[in-house]
């Protein structure tokens, strides 16, 4: 509940920032495009898994829209609609720290939906402008698969060998298939006649839990955290007269 609270203040703030700017010189501005680059994903659990950066492609449709310049400032609303394979890649090492052979990989694969407030600095047209932006992000896993290794080292117990005993996230259906967080970044935007630049870096901060959190439950916490790397192109649907 205190999450989906942090949440809904983030939303809330996201556009009582559009909405104040709104006292500078408007704008209309409405560009869409496409974007693609790379996510760096670790998934937060409690108690720990030792993990790799798990690495996946995201893609998909990008909008911005330009509402104001007030003072140097210039003042947007951006939006993405994307498909990005997260997940986890473990770090498997032996009681004494050293590597072994097992390997696991666990696929997610999301539709997701970030939303920022976004500040921008710099030349509107012909030129380059640097910018930060930040709010809610919403995504629905639509899939998700696992690699591992055909033999796993096992203990006296017989199952797989792992310095902190935790095995339960393997097999372990996804449980909570809607995922909620913040995300904010920064990146540089290039102005030209025929379209807009952008090279961006983010982070995702989840606060839903992949995995069931109650006490009878294996893990109290299982979220996302991503950086994302992005290129995007838009092109001008409309624009103010300047």
């Amino acid at each position: 509940m205190r999450n989906i609270r942090y949440f809904s203040a983030l939303v809330l703030s996201a556009c009582c920032l559009v909405a104040a700017a709104q006292i500078g010189d408007a704008r209309n501005n409405f560009s869409i495009g496409g974007n693609a680059g790379i996510a760096l994903n670790t998934v937060d659990f409690d108690p720990t898994i030792k993990q790799n950066m798990h690495i996946g492609p995201s893609f998909g449709l990008s909008l911005k829209y330009v509402s104001e310049k007030y003072f140097t400032t210039y003042c947007a609303l951006y939006a993405e609609l994307n498909y990005t394979q997260l997940g986890w890649d473990e770090d498997i090492r032996d009681y004494d720290g050293k590597s072994l052979d097992d390997t696991y990989t666990r696929n997610i694969s999301y539709v997701q939906l970030p939303v920022f407030a976004r500040l921008a600095w710099g030349r509107e047209q012909r030129g380059l402008q640097f910018f930060v932006q930040a709010g809610p992000q919403v995504g629905f896993c639509i899939s998700d698969s696992e690699d591992r290794s055909g033999d796993w080292v096992l203990n006296e117990q017989g199952n797989p060998s792992r310095p902190n005993n935790v095995v339960a996230q393997y097999d372990l259906d996804i449980e909570h298939k809607f995922d909620y967080g913040i995300a904010g970044g920064l990146g540089l935007e290039y102005n030209s006649p025929i379209g807009h630049f952008i090279l961006e870096g983010r982070y995702y901060y989840g606060l839903a839990d992949m995995f069931g959190n109650s006490k009878k439950d294996p893990f109290a916490r299982s979220a996302n955290g991503t950086i994302h790397v992005k290129l995007a192109y838009l092109v001008d649907l409309h624009r103010s007269e300047r």
